[in-house]
């Protein structure tokens, strides 16, 4: 079944382009006919690569998100993609805030609900404190474990 999925944080250098990078390199080894993007809901970084900080941790998985970039989350997203995951509470109302119809709506989830339904947890933005996850370590290498194990439960459930 083809499947249109987006990955939205706020200004698409840190987690969504690890998010998009992780769910392409899964979709590909599995052979599925995804279409994978992701955007910002701001507008600081358009036109830029990801985060430094997150290329190596990608590239520290095995994975080259270094031709990624960043761009603004639009209305016209809601017609191009099936399922709309944002990374956090802010961006998921903003995202909210932009769509004009019931059926928006309903694509837009928190993407850690995937692993814990209506928890509304986010996953945190490591680009102003990279230790700042689960009290220290290495904030983007945390990242992207919690994006690793929601995008399998993505894929599990939509696959």
């Amino acid at each position: 079944m083809f499947m249109r999925v987006l990955m939205v944080c706020l200004g698409n250098i840190c987690r969504s382009p690890l998010a998009e990078g992780i769910l392409k390199h899964k979709i590909k080894e599995m052979d599925l006919d995804w279409k994978v993007d992701s955007a910002g809901t701001g507008s600081w970084h358009i036109g830029e690569q990801p985060d430094p900080r997150s290329i190596a941790v990608a590239r520290n998985h095995g994975l080259d998100i270094a031709d990624q970039r960043g761009r603004q989350f639009s209305k016209k997203d809601f017609e191009d993609f099936d399922l709309i995951f944002t990374m956090d509470s802010e961006n998921y109302k903003n995202v909210l805030a932009m769509a004009e119809s019931v059926d928006q709506k309903n694509k837009v989830k928190m993407i850690l609900n995937m692993l814990e339904p209506n928890s509304d947890k986010s996953v945190p933005d490591p680009y102003w404190n990279p230790t700042s996850p689960a009290g220290g370590g290495d904030g983007f290498e945390q990242v992207y474990r919690m994006l690793n194990s929601a995008i399998d439960a993505i894929i599990e459930k939509y696959q």
